[in-house]
């Protein structure tokens, strides 16, 4: 579980917050000052930082480049409502990741954390068998032929191959693909498992994603 902190001095936007992203699975530590939000930051592992730029004894641009001296990799996010060029430009520059100005979309929000929480190290060709998937080029190949796949049918081929020799359940899928955290009728992945063997158009017994009755599917060599 990915490990957030928000650090804002209006109590409401932080518990809206803090209990939205909770919702979407995500551990929060918070801090409604500067600098208990900065000592927050260096005694726990905080994996991104929300951070307010108007904040009460240290503000969230002297957090941002206090947190860059010493770490230069773990995302920040400005939430503000400071929104000319100059104090954009200025609130980069001291290393802040991505900037979004208050008042926000709760969904863009999520969005924007789910990409710079991306593993930015992530293998950019797959293989399953004959099936080669290029990440960066959103193509897909069986024996060097190119195989034309729909967005969503894409991302279930890529995650399956991703957590190659692991049973997939059809739970895990709806939430990590379809990013649905609700009861939902998850024959819809079975729809799109059979479109996806169809365009592979591989043997039934070169079938390299197998069915595992009752639960899920497994990508397998």
């Amino acid at each position: 579980m990915k490990h957030i902190l928000i650090v804002e001095d209006e109590d409401g936007i932080l518990q809206f917050l803090k209990q939205g992203l909770e919702e979407e699975n995500y551990q929060i530590s918070t801090a409604n000052n500067g600098l208990d939000g900065y000592n927050l930051f260096n005694s726990e592992k905080i994996d991104l930082v929300l951070l307010d730029w108007m904040l009460p004894k240290m503000t969230g641009l002297e957090v941002c480049q206090k947190i860059r001296e010493t770490n230069s990799k773990t995302p920040i996010i400005f939430l503000t409502a400071k929104d000319t060029v100059q104090e954009t430009v200025e609130g980069l520059k001291a290393g802040a990741n991505d900037y979004i100005k208050k008042p926000f979309s709760f969904d863009e929000l999520v969005e924007r954390i789910k990409v710079q929480l991306r593993d930015k190290n992530e293998q950019e060709i797959l293989t399953l068998g004959p099936i080669e998937i290029n990440i960066q080029k959103h193509s897909a190949t069986v024996d060097k032929q190119e195989v034309i796949l729909t967005q969503k049918e894409f991302d279930l081929l890529c995650y399956l191959v991703k957590n190659k020799g692991n049973v997939c359940s059809r739970t895990q899928i709806i939430q990590d693909v379809w990013d649905i955290h609700f009861e939902y009728d998850t024959g819809v992945i079975d729809v799109f498992m059979n479109s996806i063997r169809k365009k592979l158009n591989l043997k039934v017994d070169e079938d390299y994603i197998r069915t595992i009755r009752g639960v899920g599917y497994i990508a397998k060599e």
